[in-house]
């Protein structure tokens, strides 16, 4: 089974079914969509609405539809001919579990005792469940703690700082049976592997798994920006957000006005971390290292980890970024925790600090630096590098041409449950960057009048607010509480601060009620949908499948889970899809109809199979303000940095087209290499070979 053309994500949850997604199928299908990308469908905990919680692989889940809704679902998505590509969550379960109860009741004598990945030196599973004022609960297997000795004191490894995430040791071939089994049954068109990064060895649980898989792969693995995918894993690329941080960077215009120093912050949250919620994991690791002091060799874990210049290494793969951190750190004990590993590749050493790695890593930047270093958070997203201000349109061509050549099957991404902000917010918090001096002058005006009194969360609040107008006092408040503590600045989640929490609850009244906030997003609301529409056709027919998560069709200024994962109001958009259908061309304004245009256009474009890679430029006055490129016979044409467009006009700028006569797909007209002409309905064209 080859790859699909493009992939629809939706979240499943208990009030959007197997039944629910197999009712959209048909407007997926009119839409030009290639397959439907669905979240876990596994067994998780009851009521959740991310599915990431998984109870039991061996069955789908029942408040979906179970069996038989996803046998139903299936069949309807074939008779459209659309695949089906799903989530799996190969790194851990919820609990507890069937199997992890069993564990509690048997110990070590469990015949799924080797199912997680427990430290048994103790005798005891502590369970870090109790209030802080509760006596400890001894039982002959296991052992109920105050809730704050599992940052600390846990034994079994975990989803990042996620207590009843428990991992799961898929590297042992019972175990890797026993949680695949049910779900390679199902015959389906692709898989998605999360957190493949948390694994004892990915690259081997990727080559058992293309074993008993044929399909189309691909990982959620967070990739630096000059990082690659170890060539030893048979997968076709990964989920996509080294492709979010290049198409977005190319709609940002370069800009010194939002400097500040971010690695010094991203140190310090790493080390935060390291140091406080991910003490248990290096702990377990220390006790590993031998012929040094117990504390010295945590120190030296802590920092190498620390010092990571990308998620993880690989080894012996990728040992350049194990030497990379190596060299950074400075404790006494790192020559002999090096020499050790570096000893033994394999071995447990090196694995559990490969495996930790990529948390200290992802809680330290995404989940506490991005919400600390808040200059310009556009650029603060998952795979992000914020201190790369924008790209290069020849830097972009560049690494599109390479993904087309090592990886053409890749997924792309705008958007995904996991981004720190839609694909739209970040298109207009992009406009910042032309009129950065008239954004710092509103902010300030602003901060004046109501400012929030810890820096960065204040920053982050203004940019947010203007990025994702409008939206209610709700929902902005569940994002700065969650911003705030994930901070860990002045509250955290484990330790509040209710002066600060209760300063940061009543900040959305006065700031939404603000009148300058509505006339400065008016300012940047038009070349912010210029943006959008832009970053949305590249992503679409630039190399790799991209993907569109769900309702991000229209405009959607959506803020960090759970924000993006509200329901979306499918009724709406089939209704202005029938009316693209009918040839209606749509305005660019509030409705956001012109997206939807640009999208099922290019969709189905997409289905005809495009291939290769052919940058053209513009020539004239405002070529800078042009992306464009060729493929298997179609072009694509984006505006760029449109501010400084509106200050001159395309003036004489003209784009060649190569061969005879072009129609543009997007209005069904004859196109011409004018660009003022070309462009004067959107600032997009798609243009394909011959006549309409």
């Amino acid at each position: 089974m080859g790859a699909p053309s493009s992939t629809y994500r939706v979240q499943f949850t208990p009030s959007f079914t197997f039944a629910d997604a197999a009712g959209i199928a048909d407007y997926l299908a009119r839409l030009g969509v290639g397959a439907l990308y669905g979240s876990p469908m596994l067994d998780a905990r009851e009521g959740s609405t991310h599915g990431y919680d998984v109870t039991d692989p061996t069955r789908a889940r029942p408040e979906l539809g179970g069996d038989d809704g996803r046998r139903a679902l299936q069949k309807r998505l074939d008779e459209l001919q659309l695949g089906l590509v799903v989530d799996i969550v190969p790194n851990h379960m919820v609990v507890p579990n069937p199997w992890w109860e069993d564990v509690l009741a048997h110990g070590q004598e469990s015949k799924y005792a080797r199912f997680f990945d427990i430290d048994w030196s103790s005798g005891k599973v502590l369970l870090p469940v109790l209030a802080e004022d509760a006596e400890d609960e001894v039982h002959e297997h296991y052992l109920k703690a105050n809730w704050r000795r599992g940052n600390t004191e846990l034994n079994y490894r975990r989803f990042f700082d996620i207590t009843e995430l428990a991992a799961v040791r898929v590297e042992d071939p019972e175990v890797f049976e026993a949680t695949h089994r049910e779900v390679l049954s199902w015959g389906v068109t692709g898989l998605r592997i999360d957190h493949p990064d948390g694994l004892a060895d990915p690259g081997g649980y990727f080559r058992r798994l293309r074993e008993h898989f044929d399909g189309w792969l691909v990982v959620e693995k967070i990739l630096g920006p000059d990082e690659s995918l170890p060539q030893s894993w048979p997968v076709d690329g990964t989920t996509g957000y080294d492709a979010l941080r290049e198409i977005c960077g190319v709609f940002i215009a370069p800009s010194d006005r939002f400097d500040g120093d971010f690695h010094e912050v991203e140190h310090a949250s790493r080390q935060q971390v390291a140091d406080s919620i991910l003490v248990a994991e290096v702990r377990r690791i220390a006790r590993l290292v031998t012929g040094v002091p117990f504390e010295q060799a945590c120190a030296a874990v802590a920092e190498v980890m620390v010092n990571f210049p990308v998620y993880r290494s690989y080894l012996p793969e990728g040992s350049r970024y194990w030497e990379t951190a190596v060299a950074r750190s400075k404790s006494p004990a790192v020559r002999a925790l090096d020499e050790q590993v570096r000893a033994d590749p394999h071995g447990e050493l090196a694995t559990r600090i490969q495996q930790t790695s990529g948390m200290v890593v992802a809680k330290g930047t995404e989940d506490t630096a991005f919400y600390r270093y808040t200059n310009f958070v556009a650029l603060n997203e998952v795979g992000g590098s914020p201190d790369r201000f924008g790209l290069s349109v020849s830097e972009f061509h560049q690494r599109a041409a390479n993904r087309e050549a090592g990886e053409p099957d890749a997924m792309t991404a705008l958007s995904t449950h996991d981004t720190k902000r839609s694909e739209d917010v970040r298109a207009r918090l992009a406009v910042l960057a032309e009129i950065p001096d008239e954004y710092l002058a509103f902010e300030a005006a602003m901060t004046e009048k109501h400012g929030i009194s810890e820096p960065s969360l204040n920053r982050l609040a203004w940019q947010s607010l203007v990025g994702a107008w409008p939206l209610t006092e709700q929902r902005l408040g569940q994002y700065l509480e969650k911003a705030s503590r994930e901070a860990k600045i002045k509250t955290s989640w484990v330790d509040r601060n209710p002066e600060f929490d209760a300063e940061v609850a009543a900040w959305p009244a006065k700031a939404l009620n603000e009148p300058e906030v509505s006339a400065f997003v008016e300012r940047i609301k038009a070349p912010g949908w210029s943006n959008s529409l832009g970053q949305k056709l590249v992503q679409l027919t630039a190399p790799g499948v991209p993907d569109v998560y769900q309702g991000t069709e229209l405009w959607d200024f959506s803020l960090v889970d759970p924000d993006n994962r509200r329901p979306v109001d499918y009724q709406v958009r089939q209704e202005l899809l029938e009316r693209i259908e009918s040839g209606w061309l749509p305005e660019v304004d509030d409705s956001g109809a012109a997206k939807l245009l640009v999208v099922q256009k290019a969709l189905h474009v997409r289905k005809r199979g495009l291939h290769g890679y052919r940058p053209l430029h513009a020539e004239g006055p405002a070529a800078e303000h042009v992306l464009a490129f060729e493929r298997s016979g179609v072009i694509t044409v984006a505006t760029r940095l449109p501010v400084g467009l509106e200050q001159k006009g395309w003036q004489d700028t003209v784009l060649p087209l190569p061969g005879p006569e072009w129609t543009d797909v997007l209005t069904g007209r004859p196109a011409t290499g004018d660009l003022a002409s070309l462009l004067d309905r959107y600032p997009v064209a798609l243009l394909v070979r011959g006549e309409s």
